[in-house]
C-alpha cells in the first residue's frame, strides 16, 4: 500500500518529536523563574535555580558512583527537600527511583530492596534502626546515603557510608544530562500495600508521569506558583506525582515531616498556602481539632482528597474553615489521581450537606485518562448508569502503568482485555459521575443483599460524637455476614453501642445496620487509610 502524501517527506527527528519526560519541568522553572522559592523546610529557603543545580548535582554523583540506567535508588524519607530532590536527581542519571512507604517493618523494606535491586538506599535518621535491620538481610546491602535533618533531628543517628550533602558535593552542578530516548522507560517503582501476599511493584513510565503531572494541574486548575504543603506523602504514588507538577508550574514545596494538624493549620496561615492533598483522615483531623488550635484563613486554599468518599459530615466540616475540597480518585497503577469530581456552578445553590454529598462521589474521568467506565467484571460490558447497579471501575490511558516488577501474570491479569481492572465496585449516575460502593473484598454479603461499607460508614459519621468509623463483614450465622462497625469517638463523647445502633436505623435499611459496634482506635497505614483487614480478622476473631 502506497504512503498518503502526508506520510511522505516529513521524518520524524529530534526536531519535532522528543520523548516526554517531567524532568524538562524544573529545568524551565530553574531557567525561567532562577530566583522564585522552590523548597521551605523550617529555616531552609531555596529557589528554582538553587534546587535545579541540586538535582544535577545528585544526578551526577550517582554516576560517579557508579550507577547508571536501570539501577535502582530507594529512599526511605519523609517530606524533606531531599526527597523532591530525589524525583529528579536520580532520574536525570538514568535511575529508577524506589521511594519506600516510610511505616513499613524491616522484613517488608528488605523484601522490597532485594526484589527492586537496588543499588543505593537515601536514608532519614529516624529511620536508621528498619534500615539497618533490613539490609541485615541482604546478601549485597546497597549504598547507604544518610540524609541529616539538623534542624529537627540535629542528634540523629548516622548508617551511611555517606551523609547526602557530602555526596552532592561530589557532583557536578553542570552535570550534562540526558533525558531519555524513549518515553516508555522506567522513571519510578512504587510498591503496592501488600495486605494480601507480596507487595506488588507498579513501574511507571517517563510518558505517564509527565502526563499525570500535568492532569494534576488541569483538574484543580492550579494556577502559576501556587504554594503547596505536603501533607500527603512522597512515597505514596510520588507523592501522586505533585512533586513534577510542582515543578511545571514553578510552586513553592512546603515540606512537612510529619501531618499534625495543628501545624498544618499554622503552615497554611504563615505561609499562605494554596493548596494540599490528602487522605480523609488528613482533612477529619483539621475538622476535629479544638478551636483554639485553629488559624484564622484569610486567603483561598483548595484540598484534594482521595480514594473511598470522605463522609459529607467531613467535607462539609472543612469548608465551613474556608477551604474548599476537591475529591479525586485513583490507584498506585495509575499514577495516583485519574478521576475528579468536576464542580458545576449550579451546585453551589444547594445547601452545604447536599454540596458535600456530590462532592463524595469520584466523578468523571480527568482530561488524560483516555477512558473510564463502569463494567461488568466478567462480561465487561457497560453497567446501566442508573445509579444503582453496581460494577468493577475499569480504566483506560497513557497513565496507567508499565506493569508489576517481574510478575508477567499480574501484569495480564490486570490489563486484560485493553483495561486496567481496579478491583474497586461502583455505580454510574446519569450525568456520568461514578461513585464508589466498595472494594471488590470489601462489599458485605447479608442473606444474598449487598451491603456498601462506604454506606453504613457514612452514617456513622453523621452521629456527632464520632470521629472515625470503619465497617467490616462479621460472620454470621442466620445472614451469612453482616455488618460490624469500629469507631472511635471524639474526645470526650460519651456514647453507647445502642445508641450508635438507634442512630444508624434512623439512616439505614434495617439489613444494613450493624449487628455490633466495637469502640477503639483504628489501624490505619501510613497514608491515613483505615486498615480493613486488620479489623475483619478481629471481626471473625470476636
Amino acid at each position: 500500500m502506497s504512503l498518503s502524501a502526508f506520510e511522505q517527506g516529513m521524518p520524524r527527528t529530534p526536531a519535532n518529536h522528543v520523548a516526554l519526560s517531567p524532568l524538562t519541568f524544573i529545568e524551565r522553572s530553574a531557567s525561567v523563574y532562577p530566583d522564585f522559592p522552590a523548597v521551605v523546610h523550617g529555616d531552609i529557603r531555596r529557589d528554582w535555580a538553587t534546587t535545579w543545580r541540586r538535582c544535577r548535582q545528585l544526578a551526577s554523583a550517582l554516576e560517579k558512583r557508579g550507577l547508571g540506567k536501570g539501577d535502582t535508588v530507594a529512599a526511605m524519607l519523609p517530606n524533606v527537600p531531599a526527597m523532591f530532590e530525589a524525583h529528579f536527581g536520580v532520574p536525570l542519571a538514568g535511575c529508577v527511583l524506589n521511594t519506600l512507604n516510610i511505616r513499613l517493618d524491616a522484613a517488608a523494606i528488605a523484601y522490597m530492596l532485594e526484589h527492586a535491586e537496588a543499588r543505593a538506599v537515601l536514608v532519614d535518621p529516624e529511620f536508621v534502626g528498619v534500615i539497618r535491620d533490613a539490609v541485615s538481610e541482604l546478601a549485597e546491602p546497597p549504598l547507604i546515603i544518610d540524609v541529616a535533618d539538623e534542624q529537627f533531628l540535629p542528634d540523629g543517628e548516622r548508617l551511611g557510608e555517606i551523609e547526602y550533602e557530602a555526596l552532592l558535593a561530589e557532583g557536578d552542578a553542570n552535570y550534562p544530562y540526558q533525558l531519555p530516548d524513549d518515553e516508555w522507560d522506567a522513571i519510578s517503582l512504587n510498591y503496592t500495600s501488600g495486605t494480601t501476599g507480596k507487595p506488588k511493584g507498579v513501574v511507571y513510565h517517563h510518558r505517564g508521569a509527565y502526563l499525570n503531572a500535568l492532569s494534576n494541574i488541569l483538574e484543580w486548575d492550579m494556577p502559576h506558583h501556587p504554594v503547596y504543603l505536603w501533607t500527603l506523602p512522597m512515597f505514596h504514588c510520588n507523592g501522586w506525582c505533585f512533586p513534577w507538577s510542582i515543578a511545571a508550574c514553578t510552586g513553592v514545596n512546603i515540606c512537612l515531616r510529619k501531618v499534625e494538624p495543628q501545624r498544618v493549620m499554622q503552615l497554611i496561615a504563615s505561609e499562605k498556602v494554596s493548596h494540599f492533598s490528602g487522605a480523609p483522615i488528613v482533612l477529619n483531623g483539621l475538622v476535629n481539632l479544638d478551636p483554639s488550635q485553629r488559624q484564622a484563613i484569610d486567603h483561598p486554599v483548595k484540598a484534594t482528597t482521595a480514594g473511598a468518599a470522605p463522609p459529607a459530615a467531613v467535607i462539609a466540616g472543612v469548608e465551613e474553615l474556608g477551604i474548599e475540597v476537591t475529591h479525586v480518585y485513583g490507584l498506585t497503577e495509575v499514577y495516583g489521581p485519574v478521576t475528579v469530581c468536576a464542580w458545576r456552578e449550579a451546585w453551589n445553590e444547594l445547601p452545604l450537606e447536599q454540596r458535600a454529598r456530590i462532592k463524595a462521589r469520584q466523578g468523571v474521568r480527568g482530561h488524560l485518562m483516555e477512558a473510564l467506565c463502569v463494567a461488568d467484571p466478567v462480561t465487561m460490558e457497560p453497567v446501566a448508569r442508573d445509579g444503582k447497579t453496581i460494577g468493577e471501575v475499569l480504566m483506560r490511558g497513557n497513565n496507567t502503568m508499565k506493569g508489576y516488577l517481574k510478575n508477567e501474570q499480574a501484569t495480564r491479569e490486570a490489563l486484560e482485555g485493553g483495561w486496567y481492572h481496579t478491583g474497586d465496585l461502583a455505580v454510574w449516575h446519569a450525568d456520568g459521575y461514578i461513585e464508589i460502593k466498595d472494594r471488590s473484598k470489601d462489599i458485605i454479603i447479608s442473606g444474598g443483599e449487598n451491603i456498601s461499607t462506604i454506606e453504613v460508614e457514612d452514617a456513622l459519621y453523621s452521629h456527632p460524637a464520632v470521629e472515625e468509623a470503619a465497617v467490616v463483614a462479621q460472620p454470621d450465622e442466620k445472614w451469612g455476614e453482616s455488618p460490624c462497625a469500629f469507631v472511635k469517638l471524639k474526645s470526650g463523647a460519651e456514647v453507647s453501642e445502642a445508641d450508635i445502633i438507634a442512630h444508624c436505623r434512623e439512616k439505614l435499611a434495617g439489613f444494613k445496620v450493624p449487628r455490633r459496634v466495637v469502640f477503639s482506635e483504628l489501624p490505619k497505614t501510613s497514608t491515613g487509610k483505615i486498615q480493613k483487614f486488620v479489623l475483619r480478622d478481629q471481626a471473625r476473631s470476636g
